[in-house]
């Protein structure tokens, strides 16, 4: 339930718009302005307030307490919400799996700890900072994910190594990152000798470095979850 609530935190915080965030998440917990004021022991003014961006973004402390709110009134309620969120997080592992580094690294050092040859945008080696990384099957993904997971491909970070597992060319994974709102800070295909020239193309355009490696997906698991 903690990593729930810390995915919901992390997505306000995050959001270019945090009052419509929580009132997305307030919706999907099928709480009122008034319900939610009432256990917060504020007026619904105030909640409306934020909702509409009208004050100042909220700070953790805030974020903390709306997050608890919701999940202390839908336990009374029976949990219903907060156990169809759990169901809908175990059915993400069959797309993707996302882990979050407890510091940054450098993309150079994320090279060598892959074993990567970079392809693209060799230049942006040096610069970048990888915060999490994203193991994704490829074609389960583009084929039969549900559109709402996309934003969930993030986890709570943004600067994360996408690396795609199961990919043919390298094409379809770019073509999706080009049309996609939010981008990776750099692209792993698994497995590749030779990359599709459309997804070099695309990865120059978007100035996202690819990467291939052929280490067993076990082993970069086992050397990136240290960090």
């Amino acid at each position: 339930m903690e990593k729930i609530k810390a995915m919901i935190a992390g997505e306000i915080v995050l959001s270019s718009n945090p009052g419509k965030t929580m009132r997305k998440w307030r919706e999907i917990f099928q709480i009122t302005q008034s319900e939610l004021a009432a256990h917060l022991k504020i007026s619904t003014s105030t909640v409306s307030d934020y909702e509409a961006d009208r004050r100042k973004n909220p700070g953790i402390k805030i974020i903390n307490r709306f997050v608890n709110a919701l999940f202390e009134i839908d336990l009374k309620r029976g949990g219903y919400i907060i156990q169809k969120i759990k169901e809908t997080e175990g059915s993400e592992k069959e797309y993707f799996e996302s882990h979050d580094f407890t510091r940054s690294i450098s993309l150079k050092d994320f090279i060598k700890l892959i074993d990567g040859k970079v392809l693209t945008n060799e230049d942006l080696v040096d610069s970048i900072k990888i915060y999490g990384y994203t193991l994704i099957d490829s074609l389960k993904v583009i084929l039969e994910m549900p559109f709402a997971y996309f934003t969930k491909l993030y986890g709570g970070i943004g600067d994360k190594a996408f690396i795609f597992l199961g990919v043919s060319t390298g094409r379809s994974p770019l073509v999706v990152i080009r049309v996609a709102p939010t981008k990776p800070k750099v692209v792993v295909l698994h497995g590749l000798d030779k990359v599709d020239p459309l997804a070099l193309k695309i990865s120059e355009r978007e100035r996202i470095p690819i990467i291939t490696t052929k280490m067993s997906v076990e082993e970069i698991k086992n050397k990136l979850d240290k960090i």
